[in-house]
């Protein structure tokens, strides 16, 4: 393996890369200063009895780069517009470790065309850009498991969404005609997307301050990471070529997601994610925020009421599908650790009723298949992998950040899986705190609080005069 990454990234420094790789990446603005206007404002502002004149500059490169003081340069930030990356290189890459940005992505519920008119050639050519090296018939059988992932999406989204029609009328009387129309469609895609391949494009805002994206770029762990954010820096130092410096440096870093050693075992289907809680802070620090505190504007991490609630928290090991670790991802107060597939495959209830599960096992042995011949760079697998394949990793977060994330998690507005996860780390905390327990409270939406929606035009049309929290959490379907 390390013979190959060698080899890789000696093609990708030479001109025998085949195809071009079609990110774009525009910066699409930033802050109405000069970064090292701001850097030396901020700096001199730490060493002066009065506030300096916005404009003298310092030597920022050896007075605050070089030495490590890089709060300096955290007052700048950058907003890009990003186009054509594939939607894992999203997952395990912008999004997977560092918590320090602001990002708005195309979603893989809303937008249709992501699926229905899928470009093949533009999904190849990514795949020749950063792999060059791909030897005889390998694209052709990557190609052909890409179609297949497809087909199985626009052979049944259908059906799907009549079924999601059926289930709404069901599970949510007071839905209206408007929502059903808007949302059937939706929620089918949402769940029948588990069988495309991560590697289909998409788009998103991503904003960023000048010290994380140094980092991010020092640390790209991936031939496709390395080209991104190269070609961030190539927008910054296009428009500020004197601070070039502070990108200079790259470590040559290869990493991919663990991978279990039975990679021919026989695919399991997963019908629910799984949380196991392996910590829980019980004492009586605990404050139960107020929901004023939380809605419209999140104020948890603002109030020194709340300070306690900061320290004291949770760790839990959870199992979902790669959509819904996306969605895990926008909490960014959560700690999560290093993700490893475990081999299986989640198969939502929808597709579970149209009796899809020998078609994902089918498709999911052939991702392990590529996967486990060894021939493949990890890096190509992982985005490879569909919707559907289950991972699994850490997570830890104080309660503060606990009920932030678990704020929307539970209401009906939230994807099925998603919900899924919630309910069932809330029944474990009961069971360890107690059925009295305040913790208990950060699980409730803020529905079964007061009755009323606080998601306006987007009420799910469940019916809220049935408020009792025994039977509030129940297995939907959609």
């Amino acid at each position: 393996m390390e013979i190959m990454t060698r080899y890789l990234f000696c093609c990708l420094k030479t001109k025998t890369t085949r195809r071009k790789a079609m990110i774009t990446v525009k910066l699409l603005y930033a802050s109405n200063v000069h970064p090292e206007d701001s850097a030396s404002h901020a700096a001199k502002t730490c060493h002066q009895d009065s506030l300096p004149a916005l404009g003298e500059r310092i030597d920022v490169r050896r007075s605050t780069f070089a030495t490590g003081h890089h709060t300096t340069i955290q007052h700048f930030y950058l907003t890009f517009a990003i186009d054509g990356i594939a939607v894992g290189d999203v997952t395990f890459g912008l999004h997977l470790v560092s918590p320090f940005y602001n990002s708005d992505q195309r979603s893989g519920r809303f937008c249709a065309k992501m699926f229905l008119e899928p470009d093949f050639d533009r999904i190849m050519n990514y795949i020749y850009a950063f792999w060059p090296q791909l030897g005889a018939g390998q694209p052709q059988e990557i190609l052909s498991y890409l179609r297949k992932g497809i087909n199985l999406f626009q052979a049944n989204i259908s059906a799907a969404e009549k079924l999601a029609r059926q289930l709404i009328a069901q599970e949510r009387p007071r839905a209206s005609a408007g929502y059903l129309e808007k949302n059937a469609p939706n929620i089918a895609q949402e769940q029948t997307r588990m069988f495309i391949p991560i590697v289909f494009p998409t788009g998103l805002d991503f904003t960023i301050n000048l010290s994380a994206l140094a980092a991010l770029h020092a640390a790209a762990w991936t031939p496709q990471l390395k080209h991104i954010t190269g070609l961030m820096v190539k927008e910054v130092r296009a428009k500020w070529p004197e601070i070039s410096y502070m990108f200079n440096r790259e470590y040559r870093l290869m990493w991919w997601p663990e991978t279990q050693k039975h990679w021919f075992s026989p695919v399991r289907i997963k019908y629910q994610p799984r949380v196991q809680l392996d910590h829980l802070d019980v004492n009586d620090c605990f404050q139960l925020p107020a929901p004023e505190i939380m809605h419209p504007i999140d104020q948890l991490h603002f109030r020194p009421e709340q300070m306690e609630n900061s320290v004291y928290g949770i760790k839990t090991c959870v199992q979902l599908s790669v959509a819904t670790m996306g969605q895990d991802q926008r909490h960014r107060t959560i700690a999560r650790g290093l993700p490893k597939f475990t081999g299986d495959f989640y198969l939502p209830p929808i597709l579970r009723l149209l009796g899809l599960e020998n078609s994902a096992k089918d498709l999911m042995t052939d991702w392990l298949r590529l996967a486990g011949k060894g021939l493949l760079p990890r890096t190509l697998v992982t985005i490879l992998a569909p919707y559907g394949a289950i991972v699994a990793y850490k997570k830890s977060g104080s309660f503060n950040a606990l009920a932030h994330e678990q704020a929307k998690r539970l209401c009906w507005c939230a994807q099925e899986e998603i919900y899924h996860l919630s309910r069932l780390l809330r029944a474990q905390v009961r069971n360890r705190a107690g059925k009295n327990s305040e913790l208990l409270g950060l699980f409730e939406p803020a529905c079964l609080k007061n009755g009323v929606c606080i998601e306006g035009s987007r009420y799910c049309g469940r019916d809220l005069q049935k408020r009792d929290p025994k039977t509030y959490f129940p297995l939907r379907k959609i």
